[in-house]
Order: C-alpha cells, then sequence, then structure tokens
C-alpha cells in the first residue's frame, strides 16, 4: 500500500481568484441549462470539487498560520483569503440561486436530501453582494483580535508565557498563587482595554450593518442564518436558558457550594472557580508524548473504526498540540478535503483540558472521517454546529473506560470534576449567548454598558461566583477573553445544546457502553445529512428544548455526584 503524504508535505496552492470564479460560473451555467435531474446531479458532483479545492486551500492557510502567527507567508496569505472569500460567496450566490429555482427540485431532495434545500435558502439569505466589503472589514478586525491574543507574552514568577501557559498557574493549589496568576492575565487585557473595547464596537457596528442591507431588524436575525439554524428560532433558544437557570444552575450552586467546602473556602472568588481539590485537580500524568501515545491506544482498543482512524491521523503526523510562543490560543479540529483528512490543534499546558481536548477534538475528526467514508457532497460532511459539538462533547464521555491510561491514580478526580465541569459549562454558555442578543439587539451600547450587561447576566447564570479582587472581571469584561464572542457570534449555544446531548448519551453509556456506541456511530455517520434535531431523533434521544430533558439530567447527574463525592 503506498505511503501518504504527513502534514507537513500538504502543498498549499493559492486560489486562483479568476480561475475559480470561470469554473463557479461555468457550473451554474450548466445548472441552469439541465434539461434533467441526472445533469443537475451531475454538475453538483463537479461544484464538490471546487468546494473542495477552497476549502483545502483555506484550512492549510488557517491551519499554518495559527501554528506560528509569526509566519509572515501565512499571515498575508490568510489576508488574502479574507478579501477574496466575500468574492467567491458572490459568485456562490448565483449558483445557490440557480439550485433553489430547480425544476428538478423534488428529484434531488430525493438523491442528496432536503437538508441542502434547507441550508441553501440560509446561505440566500445571509449574503448579498451589497455586504462584501462589510465581510472582508469584518474577518480583518477578527484577525486583528486573534492576533493581539497570540502576542500576549506575560512576565511570571520569572518567567513568561502566553496566555494558555498561564492555565497551569490559575489551577495552583497555592491560592495566593492563583490570585496572582488571574491578575496577570486579566492586566492583559486591561493594558489593552481600549484596543480591545474598539475592535468590538467596530465589529458590532460592521455585524449590524451586515443584517440591515440585508433586510434584518438586528444581527441576532442574521447570526442565526449564518449559524444555519434550520429547525428552531431564536424563542426556543430563549426558552432552553430559562430551563438552564431553573433546572440546571440550583445543582451547579450545590457542586460549587461542595467546591468551596472541599478546598477551605467561605465562598468562591474566579481565582478558585476551576480549582476543584485541596491536594490540586487532576493532572495528566506524562508527558505530552505520553498522552499522545495514551490517545493513540485508547482509539486503538475503543472500536475498530476509531482504530483505523487514529492510526491515519499518526501515520499522516495531523496534530500539533504543544503551546508555544507565537501559537494561537485555544484548540480545534479543521478539515482538510483534498487530502480526505482532518488536522487537530491544541495548546497542551499540563491541565486535565489537555485530555479534554484530544477526546473533543477528536471526537470532531472521527466524524470528519466517518463523513469521508460514508458521504459524497462536502457540503452535507458537516451538520449544524450543535450536532457537530454533540459528536466532540460525547466522545469525551465515551473515553470514560480509559481515562485511567491519563490520570493513573487521579482518575477518580479527573471523572468526577469532568462531568461537574460537563454541567458548570452550560450556564456560563448560555451566558454568552444571552450577553452576545442583549449587544446585538441593543447596538448603541458603550463598552461600559456592555460591561454592566455581562456583570448583571453574571449574577443570573453564575450566582455562586465572586469577581471582586480583580479589576478584569470585577469591571465586568471577563467576556473579552472569550474568542467565540469577536470571532464566531453566536456560536457559544451550539455547545450547551450539544452538551445537554452529550450527557443523554451519558446516560446511555451509564446502562451499556456498546449499546451507546452503536447509537452514536449512527449519529457521527449522517454527518449533515439531517437537521439537529432530526438526528437528535434519529438516535432516539430528546430533542435538549423539550421541557424537561434537562431537569431528568440534572437529577440524575445530582444523585451520581452524591453517590460518587471525594
Amino acid at each position: 500500500m503506498e505511503r501518504k503524504e504527513t502534514f507537513s508535505e500538504f502543498s498549499y496552492k493559492r486560489i486562483d481568484l479568476e480561475e475559480v470564479k470561470k469554473k463557479i460560473r461555468e457550473i451554474t451555467e450548466e445548472v441552469k441549462q439541465a434539461s434533467s435531474a441526472e445533469e443537475q446531479a451531475a454538475a453538483i458532483y463537479r461544484m464538490n470539487e471546487v468546494e473542495k479545492e477552497i476549502s483545502t486551500a483555506d484550512s492549510l492557510v488557517y491551519i499554518r498560520y495559527t501554528v506560528n502567527t509569526k509566519d509572515e507567508f501565512y499571515a498575508k496569505e490568510r489576508e488574502y483569503n479574507d478579501r477574496i472569500s466575500p468574492i467567491l460567496e458572490e459568485e456562490m450566490q448565483k449558483y445557490k440561486e440557480a439550485l433553489l429555482h430547480s425544476p428538478f427540485r423534488k428529484e434531488l431532495e430525493e438523491k442528496f436530501g432536503k437538508v441542502i434545500f434547507l441550508n441553501l435558502d440560509l446561505a440566500m439569505k445571509g449574503f448579498s453582494p451589497e455586504i462584501t466589503g462589510l465581510l472582508q472589514e469584518e474577518s480583518t478586525l477578527q484577525t486583528r483580535y486573534q492576533s493581539l491574543l497570540a502576542g500576549a507574552q506575560i512576565k511570571f514568577q520569572g518567567g513568561q508565557y502566553n496566555l494558555s501557559q498561564m492555565g497551569l498557574f490559575m489551577q495552583s493549589q497555592d491560592r495566593e498563587i492563583r490570585k496572582e496568576a488571574y491578575e496577570a492575565y486579566g492586566k492583559f487585557f486591561d493594558d489593552h482595554q481600549e484596543e480591545l473595547d474598539e475592535i468590538f464596537d467596530q465589529l458590532v457596528k460592521n455585524r449590524t450593518e451586515q443584517a440591515h442591507r440585508l433586510g434584518m431588524k438586528n444581527f441576532v436575525e442574521l447570526g442565526y442564518v449564518r449559524r444555519q439554524r434550520n429547525c428552531y428560532a431564536p424563542e426556543a433558544i430563549a426558552d432552553f436558558r430559562d430551563q438552564v437557570v431553573r433546572d440546571l444552575v440550583p445543582v451547579v450552586c450545590e457542586i460549587k457550594k461542595t467546591q468551596a467546602e472541599c478546598i477551605g473556602v467561605d465562598h468562591l472568588k474566579i481565582y478558585d472557580d476551576s480549582f476543584r481539590f485541596p491536594d490540586g485537580n487532576a493532572v495528566p500524568q506524562g508527558t505530552p508524548e505520553e498522552i499522545m501515545e495514551a490517545g493513540r491506544r485508547m482509539y486503538t482498543e475503543m472500536s475498530p473504526e476509531t482504530a483505523d482512524f487514529i492510526k491515519m491521523m499518526f501515520e499522516r503526523e495531523l496534530f500539533d498540540v504543544v503551546a508555544k510562543p507565537g501559537k494561537a490560543t485555544g484548540g480545534y479540529c479543521c478539515d482538510i478535503p483534498g487530502y480526505g483528512c482532518p488536522f487537530i490543534f491544541s495548546n497542551f499546558n499540563g491541565t486535565a483540558g489537555d485530555v479534554d481536548v484530544l477526546t473533543h477534538e477528536a471526537g470532531h475528526a472521527f466524524a470528519s472521517y466517518m463523513a469521508e467514508k460514508h458521504i459524497d457532497l462536502l457540503s452535507m460532511h458537516l451538520p449544524s454546529m450543535e450536532a457537530a459539538e454533540t459528536h466532540s462533547m460525547s466522545m469525551e464521555f465515551f473515553a470514560t473506560p480509559w481515562y485511567e491510561l491519563f490520570f493513573k491514580h487521579q482518575t477518580k478526580k479527573y471523572e468526577v470534576s469532568h462531568l461537574e465541569g460537563t454541567l458548570n459549562f452550560i450556564p456560563y454558555g448560555c451566558l454568552v449567548d444571552h450577553f452576545q442578543q442583549v449587544v446585538y439587539e441593543h447596538p448603541e451600547m458603550t463598552p461600559q454598558e456592555r460591561n454592566e450587561a455581562w456583570l448583571k447576566l453574571e449574577k443570573r447564570y453564575r450566582p455562586y461566583l465572586d469577581l471582586e479582587g480583580i479589576p478584569f472581571y470585577e469591571r465586568g469584561a471577563g467576556w473579552q477573553r472569550q474568542n467565540h464572542i469577536y470571532a464566531s457570534p453566536f456560536y457559544y449555544i451550539d455547545y450547551c445544546l450539544a452538551q445537554t446531548v452529550a450527557l443523554q448519551f451519558w446516560l446511555e453509556i451509564e446502562k451499556d457502553w456498546d449499546q451507546a456506541w452503536v447509537k452514536y456511530k449512527e449519529f457521527v455517520k449522517r454527518g449533515g445529512t439531517d437537521t439537529f434535531l432530526g438526528l437528535v431523533k434519529g438516535a432516539g434521544l430528546t430533542s435538549p428544548m423539550e421541557d424537561g430533558c434537562l431537569r431528568s439530567i440534572a437529577e440524575y447527574s445530582g444523585k451520581w455526584l452524591e453517590t460518587h463525592k471525594i
């Protein structure tokens, strides 16, 4: 069997704007002139190849830029891609319009499924040539924010660290060190307050203007269109957030009460929030290389499909996981369709998050691997993001039997804190979402008014938390560290919905791991061939927005934590 190239050997070919525009126009014309559904289907497959070409170039630039934001070549290529993306979208709109008006739509829906047309309709609503300039400006602002954070160098205890590397100190057993680490971390944002406020201010104005030019009341409406919300409306999300406050926040408050007692403090300060045990949080036992090796063993043992998947990931060197200067913050999985594989990016910093990101991003990567095998069209590989995040968050739970490979004697601590963290996250995710809704419904807000809105919502979703003593958090600017608010508006609620479905998979795992895996594999294999709610129903699970869904999860979780107290 011939050897496949490794990631470093993947060749990047810049998108030739005129050449690609010409291809899109030719295929659009084929769709218009087609005299049968078969001819239109053939055109759809040809466009699939063009989409692969564009996506591959985009992905390679994004990965290589985020691995090293100081690489001038890929920094310039990213600027180029940001600039041409709306121009290509303008051409694609004509193609999408031709498909939407196809006289053979019924036959095409039978062949490709109805979701492709639901998403085409949303894509048409979310774009017009009138907003091309605004989209280019938005991309520039997003990159400016990301570059600012990636360039952070924080002097702390005689060393110099980026934002990701500060995570270890922020979970120190020594409360004073934790506090100082939070102060040093927050000081970076305080020192750049003016620039961060200015970038966000421009983003809010820009996105509001985009919505207005597309005939929408505000960016909330456009945000939902962009996030491909094809089976529910903002009202359903508002109701979900209310259920979180009613059914889940009380359970989280109990968890936090237990945490405060456990670590010996009267009440939790912001710098105590992620510190769970008096002898320290569960941390991976081993070097980054050993953690990766444990990951390889876990997926090799998990199932035949995951064994093939992880073999491919290691053979083709599709990881960059260690934090280093100049590397962008965070973690992600990115598809490289031209090479038929995904890539995992993260910033290991010696905390349990290193394992979370490995299981989480590998969940995305495994789904990408399965879609590549089972689904023809690139546009149908990826479901809307709530379903995509369900892939990854559920994988974190399917990894449970292998936690010991990573945590050894600290396994029990990790299992408890992982479930607690999952439950704690949902109210925080709702806070991020609710904040964005307020901001985009009131684009005239000043930076101070936005901070006040954040503080008010903190009390609703995280009433147990004391922000006093750390200026950055105390003034209500904590939201500025959340990359998604700047770069991916309205993304965060997708995590909350996904987490709710993942917790249902966890309930299934509690009963029977093997049966739960069969359900999960089918869920993943379907990719984006159905809506989020359709995929959930198809897996025999409950819509996270259905009244009572969260309540049953909260009740079971509360009892589980009670019987697994450490």
